[in-house]
């Protein structure tokens, strides 16, 4: 099995070529942009009921995910996210493990790769890092989006940044969320609450902030006049 990340990373598209029979991928419902028809597409509760219940309401993902399976070589399929921005590959290790900020997940390769949930803190919730975020255990590639495009940061040592903009991390980094320089920053400087990460590992950051294009956009909203 072939892949091509294609219009990066401005409108950021998945195109898989099937080498054999039998290959597959999985992603998230309605990710599906084109495919070929030699593919069968089944939709089903990755985990059971439990697990997908779980992903949906504290991972921020879909209840449901579709495995396309190919029934002859040479197929391909097309995937993309729902907003636009870069798409990018993650290849993961046995064992290895990574956070992804709620919504990143696109797809994955790799039947052994497991998605879970795990507990952000009430910190993290005020933050907008999100109440939990999605952990993927290895072995497996997985493909994961960006509002903007993604900057790879090395983390040695202590590193701050937007939580707005975080889009996953590796598990060797711990985080912590605090205010913006002090009082007046948390409410005047347009940064409000930042995240402190510590430690070795590998920190993705996307390079625009959903919530700052909401208010940006907020004063040319249409009101609808009271008279």
């Amino acid at each position: 099995m072939n892949y091509e990340v294609l219009d990066a990373p401005d409108f950021g598209m998945l195109r898989v070529t099937f080498d054999a029979p039998g290959e597959s991928v999985v992603a998230e419902s309605g990710a599906m942009v084109a495919m070929g028809p030699e593919i069968d597409i089944q939709t089903n509760m990755r985990g059971g009921v439990l697990a997908a219940a779980k992903r949906k309401m504290l991972g921020g993902e879909s209840l449901f995910q579709n495995t396309f399976t190919a029934r002859s070589a040479g197929q391909q399929l097309y995937l993309a996210p729902p907003p636009e921005g870069d798409l990018r590959a993650l290849q993961l290790a046995p064992g290895q493990q990574y956070f992804l900020q709620s919504g990143a997940y696109v797809a994955h390769i790799g039947s052994e790769l497991q998605l879970d949930t795990k507990w952000g803190g009430v910190k993290s919730f005020f933050g907008g890092l999100g109440f939990f975020m999605l952990r993927l255990v290895g072995p497996g590639t997985v493909f994961y989006a960006a509002y903007g495009a993604v900057h790879s940061t090395p983390i040695q040592g202590s590193y701050i940044c937007d939580t707005g903009h975080i889009v996953g991390f590796s598990a060797e980094l711990e985080y912590r969320i605090r205010k913006f320089g002090g009082f007046k920053g948390l409410f005047f400087s347009g940064e409000g609450l930042v995240c402190e990460f510590n430690g070795s590992g590998e920190l993705l950051l996307q390079t625009r902030n959903p919530a700052s294009l909401a208010g940006f956009l907020h004063p040319y909203r249409p009101v609808k006049s009271s008279n």
